[in-house]
C-alpha cells in the first residue's frame, strides 16, 4: 500500500506586502501622480490669479467711488468771504485767503466805459437801492465812487469796489485756482470782452486763471484766441423753457460748471469719460 505524505506548499511570507501593493498599487501609477501634479500646479497658479483680478477688480470700483478721497474738491470762497464782507470787495478776498481756502470765484462785469470790475448786478443794485441798474448802466467813475461801508460794518477798511486787475493783484498768488465768472450784458455785451478779459489775465499773470460764463459764444471766443487757456461753460436750467442746457455742447472747452440740484450719478458719470 502506497503512503502519499502531502505536504503544504507554503508561500514566501512577505509581511503582506504584496497585498498592500495591490491595494496601492493605483497610487504609485503614473496616471495617478501625473493628477497629483496638476493639482497641485492649479492649486498653486489658479487662487492667486483669481485673488489678483479680484483686487483689482475692488480697486478699480473703490477708485471711481472715492476718487474724491485721492482728489478732493476745491474749497472755493463765490466772491470771496461774504460772510465778514460785502461780496467781491479786496475786504471779502483777504478773509477768504485768511480761511486759507483753496480757490476764489470772482464776478466780473463791464463798465459803461469799458472796465473790467469784480461786481455782479445783484450787488450792485444792493449797493444803489435799484432793482433795476446794471453794471454795464454805469461808468468807471461812477462805480469807483460806490461805497459798501453803510451795508457791510466792520470793514478792514477797503469799501470800494476792485477792478479785476487790482483783484487779481491781491489773490492770483494766494490761492489754488481763481475762477473768474463773466458777465455778459449791455451796453457792449459780447463784443470785445473776449480779449479784454484775456488781456488782465496776461497782465496779471494769472497763470491760475479759469474762465467761465453762462454765454457759449464768449466762451467759444476766449477758447478761439487762447487755446491754453482752461475755459469753461455752465449748465443750468433754461429760466424759458425749464430744460437742463446740454452737457457736452462746446469743443475745447476744459471745465463744466453744473448748478448744484443737477448734479448726481449719472452727469459725474458722462462728464469723466
Amino acid at each position: 500500500m502506497a503512503i502519499f505524505e502531502w505536504r503544504h506548499r507554503r508561500r514566501p511570507f512577505d509581511g503582506g506586502g504584496t497585498r498592500r501593493r495591490r491595494f496601492f498599487s493605483p497610487l504609485y501609477s503614473r496616471n495617478f501622480k501625473r493628477t497629483i501634479l496638476f493639482a497641485v500646479i492649479f492649486l498653486a497658479i489658479f487662487p492667486p490669479l483669481y485673488f489678483h483680478f479680484k483686487l483689482r477688480r475692488i480697486r478699480q470700483i473703490v477708485a471711481q467711488k472715492c476718487d474724491w478721497l485721492h482728489h478732493p474738491p476745491l474749497v472755493c470762497a463765490h466772491g470771496g468771504d461774504s460772510t465778514l464782507a460785502f461780496p467781491n470787495t479786496m475786504d471779502a478776498y483777504s478773509f477768504a485767503i485768511r480761511s486759507l481756502v483753496d480757490c476764489i470765484e470772482v464776478d466780473v462785469s463791464r463798465s459803461s466805459d469799458g472796465v473790467l470790475f469784480a461786481l455782479h448786478n445783484r450787488d450792485l443794485q444792493r449797493i444803489a437801492r435799484n432793482s433795476s441798474v446794471q453794471v454795464g448802466d454805469l461808468s468807471m467813475k461812477q462805480i469807483k465812487e460806490l461805497d459798501v461801508s453803510e451795508i457791510v460794518k466792520g470793514t478792514l477798511g477797503s469799501s470800494r469796489i476792485p477792478t479785476l486787475e487790482e483783484a487779481l493783484a491781491l489773490i492770483s498768488n494766494s490761492v489754488r485756482k481763481v475762477i473768474l465768472d463773466a458777465k455778459v450784458g449791455p451796453p457792449m455785451y459780447e463784443k470785445g470782452l473776449a480779449q479784454d478779459i484775456l488781456s488782465i489775465i496776461e497782465r496779471a499773470q494769472c497763470n491760475n486763471c479759469i474762465v467761465w460764463a453762462k454765454s457759449d459764444t464768449l466762451a467759444r471766443d476766449i477758447i478761439r484766441r487762447a487755446p491754453d487757456t482752461m475755459v469753461g461753460y455752465i449748465v443750468m436750467v433754461d429760466p424759458l423753457t425749464g430744460a437742463r442746457n446740454s452737457l457736452l455742447r462746446m469743443k475745447g472747452a476744459r471745465v463744466v460748471g453744473v448748478y448744484h440740484p443737477l448734479i448726481d450719478e449719472e452727469l459725474v458719470r458722462v462728464v469723466r469719460r
